[in-house]
């Protein structure tokens, strides 16, 4: 006869019960696997995508050229040489020199600054301002939610481009300080003013679809107050739509950034950007069109990145298109 307490001190892999239609799965002893939530399955989903990684990889080097552009040139991107100038790309500048005999490549490369800087800032404060107002008016509803949507309804009747030319000729005229800094504010100022309702949409329609849920309604039950249900409860499920909203929209706001520079009421000299130096070089197209060619790659090309990104999560984050 064998002896039970031998027997059982034999360690035997412990068999978990069999998911639906599938078979069991050995665990090793003294270990449970954690099921994963909706951003580890998104993460996993994300890994096996090209795109991801490509758009990724843009991103960053858009990022430390912002960050760092003296890693990538050492030219001057204000001052210039009128002896230079119109001078074609060489292996001297690569991207040639323009009519004031400045450095092309230095101004593309420094142009990200200026240009990423005011998308990040301004999808910043759309989200802060927009998710606050979605949130209060989805989870208190009744007359304050009737308030918000009917404010921000004011702001969808605004033409976005035509808000912006009003907002920044109004307080970015001749007498207005010319500094960097003031410039870049206005600007940002503008694009969060008339984008918040679009954010504040997505987190009202989140919030509305997740305040009746089981968990939400046990967390009241219990006595959480509101603070605890919005932070810890809602905030986080409802984070999803919202971020992936935020990454599409910086590619959209560079290059809204490039539209008003362009137009001359956005961004303006001394500040080095995308859209500055293509209104610069739409008058001599056809004697240096490389002066238009380089910037408008490179703004091309960080905004097909982050929108490819904003796509590829949406992507991830939705069972429904796995």
């Amino acid at each position: 006869m064998s002896d039970p307490s031998a027997a059982s001190l034999v360690s035997t892999p412990r068999v978990e019960a069999p998911a639906e239609g599938g078979a069991p799965t050995n665990v090793a002893p003294g270990k449970q696997q954690r099921p994963r939530g909706l951003l580890g399955d998104a993460w996993l989903d994300l890994r096996r995508k090209p795109l991801f990684w490509i758009s990724a990889a843009f991103i960053v080097f858009f990022v430390a050229m912002a960050a760092f552009p003296s890693l990538f040139t050492s030219g001057d991107a204000v001052n210039g040489d009128l002896s230079r100038s119109l001078v074609k790309p060489s292996s001297d500048a690569w991207f040639g020199y323009d009519v004031q005999g400045r450095d092309v490549f230095a101004r593309t490369i420094y142009g990200a600054r200026a240009s990423i800087v005011v998308a990040l800032l301004s999808v910043i404060g759309t989200l802060l301002i927009g998710g606050a107002m979605g949130m209060i008016a989805g989870y208190r509803g009744g007359w304050v939610d009737a308030v918000l949507s009917r404010i921000a309804d004011i702001f969808f009747g605004l033409p976005f481009v035509l808000g912006s030319i009003v907002i920044l000729t109004t307080f970015n005229g001749s007498g207005t300080d010319n500094n960097e800094w003031t410039i870049m504010g206005l600007v940002i100022m503008s694009l969060t003013v008339l984008s918040w309702p679009v954010v504040m949409r997505l987190m009202r329609s989140a919030v509305l679809a997740t305040k009746e849920a089981d968990y939400i309604v046990a967390a009241r039950a219990l006595g959480a107050g509101t603070g605890r249900i919005i932070f810890k409860h809602l905030l986080p499920n409802c984070l999803a739509p919202i971020l992936v909203y935020g990454t599409i929209m910086v590619g959209s706001f560079i290059g809204t950034e490039a539209t008003l520079s362009f137009l001359g009421i956005g961004l303006k000299s001394p500040v080095v950007s995308w859209g500055i130096m293509i209104s610069e070089a739409q008058n001599l197209i056809r004697v240096a069109p490389y002066l238009l060619f380089f910037p408008s790659a490179f703004l091309v090309t960080a905004v097909l990145s982050f929108v490819m990104l904003g796509e590829t999560v949406r992507e991830a984050l939705d069972p429904k298109l796995r």
